[in-house]
């Protein structure tokens, strides 16, 4: 039996992937490291997507994040946040910025220094704005998941006659 979907093959893919990819951020939002820790590891993930390393972003991160002792898992994420639907606006918002910064540079060689500065500052505010943000996202969540455990913990638990409370 055949699937229902009206979609094309490419579209249920890039499903897939941006399902993968939501997962990897719950899961992150999971992990035992205190928040600023996965904050800075998604941080420098986002930075990794940023830079001209398209098809070693992945690599890149796990080699960071393994040298620094960061998380791997939070770190990763934020390298696959560049996704190649997103990728092409992301370097051409660079070469802009580069260009602007360095108007004279010409041929291949001013290409790339355009294209290295452009990704390093557009790399730093996205990874500076991913950090704030995934920081207060985090807090949040260990604050509310703490205020309600306290919560459950004040609840009295009513035990049948013959039982006795567990321990």
């Amino acid at each position: 039996m055949g699937s229902t979907r009206p979609c094309s093959g490419r579209v249920w893919q890039n499903e897939r992937v941006l399902r993968r990819l939501l997962d990897r951020a719950r899961g992150v939002l999971q992990l035992d490291d205190p928040p600023w820790r996965i904050a800075l590891a998604l941080a420098i993930g986002v930075f990794i997507s940023c830079t001209p390393t398209f098809g070693f972003q992945t690599l890149l991160a796990l080699l960071i994040a393994t040298v620094t002792r960061l998380n791997r898992a939070a770190t990763v994420t934020g390298a696959w946040i560049n996704l190649p639907w997103v990728a092409p606006f992301v370097y051409a918002g660079a070469l802009k910025v580069g260009a602007a910064l360095l108007p004279d540079r010409t041929g291949f060689g001013g290409f790339w220094q355009m294209l290295l500065l452009g990704t390093t500052i557009v790399g730093v505010s996205a990874a500076v704005v991913t950090y704030f943000v995934s920081f207060g996202a985090l807090s949040w969540r260990r604050r509310h998941r703490a205020a309600h455990a306290a919560r459950l913990a004040q609840v009295p638990v009513e035990v049948s006659k013959g039982e006795e409370p567990a321990a």
